[in-house]
């Protein structure tokens, strides 16, 4: 089990880049575990995550070990993170997750195929 939430982020992607940068300067007292996926010492087997899934939608490790997909995985960062741990209050009380979630896996296969377009990166397909 890890002893923080991981999180794992397409770190060629410019818009993640500057939205997890955003998210590491809230976490002065390092909470999250950062993890590019492009850095070579990213491991994404202990959790039986695909590079290129990983890539589509972000992708988090719970303290629970549970892996964490879409919105479920920002909300285990943000109430990590000053200010956002009352954005992922709300968001549970109003229980706007599924609907957020909805919004946000439109956003995703926008931004994957955007990003792609031109080629990327990406490990051999099958």
């Amino acid at each position: 089990m890890p002893n923080k939430p991981i999180l794992f982020f397409d770190g060629q992607c410019p818009l993640c880049r500057r939205e997890i940068a955003h998210y590491q300067r809230l976490d002065s007292e390092q909470r999250v575990d950062w993890q590019d996926l492009f850095d070579p010492a990213t491991r994404l087997e202990p959790w039986n995550l695909d590079k290129l899934d990983a890539m589509r939608v972000i992708h988090a490790i719970g303290q629970d070990g549970q892996v964490l997909k879409g919105v479920n995985a920002f909300m285990a960062i943000w109430q990590e993170l000053p200010y956002y741990r009352q954005l992922a209050m709300v968001i549970r009380t109003l229980r706007l997750e599924s609907l957020l979630n909805w919004a946000y896996l439109k956003f995703a296969s926008r931004r994957f195929k955007s990003r792609c377009k031109e080629g990327c990166s990406l490990p051999p397909q099958p």
